[in-house]
């Protein structure tokens, strides 16, 4: 299916005149810099925060384009990943005509974006293994539909997304496909990123908040066509990611050995929190997890997670949401946290269940 990116654009956006900063007028690091009304001498703390950082975090996107094997000019950086998707409605969706598919249970930034731009909300449920269902979503596609939220691997059920029919969204969808990978470095598949020339409506999100442990930082990645990008970057405020960030990120990301023992630590002990649930006889279902928590089935959940947070043991309780009824979600700790959950839960069951 043939797709014209700006076809999908809201009329003022593609005519909107950009704010120009002082930084996009010059970008050089060296001089006199007596034009953005900053403060000359320094700031209060030991460190140099008087001026204003790279508005387009070039020296950043170069390091990241380099890991994630694509072109600086194809990466956006946004404040955690939820500015990306509040940019998506802001850029395609016209308030109170456009509508957007979500794929239930998923990520609930994606409703409340759309409702904060005053979005039609189309739900298509995942399969009861939490699997796409192809044709019905795009049976609910109409002219008006502009974006399809995917999150794979998926939250909260922490499974990943079959790929081939992924792949028949992108191919038969004329608008925007958003691929969610917030848990991809939990995953055994590659990233869709590796997909970015074969599909010009796929948008792919990713963030540092969670392999990384970068999460107070809130620095999201989208990655997509330049065209795309370009109009991200076009509609973002100018400075949204500030220069501390910038510089905490680039030293993280040439550290890239310590993210790697992470991972392999916290997939160690994914491991080691299945086997140990496989072993209480109450648990009803442990669901499949390419992420960094587990989703479990157990009986009197909500009793059971009032009484972990009455011992400081803090999980999220998903039985209200769609497909996860009497249902926990427990994020993979260290050793201790997790031995400590185990212990609690054991305690707590017995006298509940």
């Amino acid at each position: 299916m043939d797709f014209y990116l700006n076809s999908l654009l809201r009329p003022h956006i593609a005519k909107l005149q950009p704010y120009t900063s002082a930084r996009d007028e010059y970008t050089g690091k060296i001089g006199i810099f007596l034009d953005a009304n900053e403060n000359p001498y320094g700031s209060v703390t030991d460190k140099d925060y008087n001026r204003y950082p790279d508005p387009y975090q070039s020296e950043l996107k170069e390091e990241i384009a380099i890991i994630k094997e694509v072109r600086p000019s194809q990466i956006f950086l946004g404040n955690g990943s939820d500015e990306a998707i509040d940019l998506l409605f802001r850029a395609f969706c016209n308030p109170g005509k456009d509508n957007v598919i979500l794929l239930p249970p998923t990520y609930g930034m994606y409703e409340v974006s759309a409702s904060i731009n005053d979005v039609e909300i189309r739900r298509v449920a995942l399969t009861s293994d939490f699997q796409l269902q192809p044709k019905k979503i795009l049976n609910a596609v109409d002219d008006n539909t502009k974006i399809i939220f995917v999150c794979t691997p998926n939250n909260p059920s922490g499974n990943k997304v079959n790929r081939d029919e992924i792949r028949f969204l992108l191919g038969n969808f004329k608008g925007i496909v958003v691929i969610d990978e917030a848990y991809i470095d939990f995953n055994d598949e590659p990233s869709f990123t590796t997909e970015l020339e074969k599909f010009p409506n796929l948008l792919v999100i990713q963030t540092f908040s969670k392999a990384w442990g970068l999460a107070s930082l809130r620095l999201g990645m989208a990655f997509g066509s330049e065209e795309i990008i370009s109009i991200l970057n076009k509609i973002k405020p100018p400075y949204n990611i500030s220069g501390l960030t910038q510089e905490t990120v680039l030293a993280a990301i040439r550290n890239n050995e310590k993210v790697q023992k992470m991972i392999e630590d916290i997939l160690k002990e994914r491991s080691f929190l299945e086997k140990k649930l496989k072993e209480l006889t109450f648990i009803q279902k442990i669901f499949p997890s390419q992420a960094n928590f587990l989703l479990i089935k157990i009986p009197h959940a909500t009793e059971v997670y009032n009484e972990l947070i009455k011992q400081k043991v803090i999980i999220r309780n998903r039985s209200k949401v769609l497909l996860c009824e009497e249902c926990l979600r427990i994020s993979v700790g260290t050793r201790t946290e997790n031995e400590e959950f185990l212990k609690a839960l054991e305690k707590i069951v017995s006298k509940t269940v």
